[in-house]
């Protein structure tokens, strides 16, 4: 199966529509009842750009992107994801704000998000809840 999808993105089609795939996905245990944060990455290995539009949970009230610019947090509407790129939601970065939250979460849970995008069909992420001070480069 994987062989038959490398091949199939080598065809001229594969070029010209997004191919993506989310991997590193986690939420650092919340501080709070009422909010958290989450954070992963989008790869696209097609030769279409595509934009993230909006982010759900059953988890939360709300969920919302925002990109850190200096040290000014701001809440954006989209965010693009490159044609043979990524895009990286990291701690002092681009992250999800999840607002309202409807359960206590704790480490060693799971929250489910659903990303929507401009181009491409919903993806189900499962997020696995980490220790507040996870650090995604040492796994600890």
């Amino acid at each position: 199966m994987t062989g038959a999808l490398a091949l199939a993105g080598c065809g001229g089609s594969g070029d010209d529509r997004p191919e993506l795939a989310v991997s590193a996905s986690y939420m650092p245990q919340p501080v709070t009842e009422e909010m958290a944060a989450g954070f992963f990455t989008v790869a696209n290995k097609g030769g279409a750009k595509d934009e993230l539009t909006s982010v759900t949970s059953g988890a939360a009230g709300s969920v919302t992107m925002h990109r850190t610019v200096g040290q000014t947090m701001e809440e954006v509407e989209s965010l693009d994801v490159p044609a043979h790129g990524q895009l990286v939601f990291k701690s002092g970065g681009n992250h999800l704000m999840f607002e309202n939250l409807k359960r206590k979460l704790k480490q060693g849970a799971t929250v489910t998000v659903e990303l929507h995008f401009a181009k491409s069909g919903p993806i189900k992420v499962e997020m696995p809840v980490k220790s507040a001070t996870y650090n995604p480069a040492t796994g600890h």
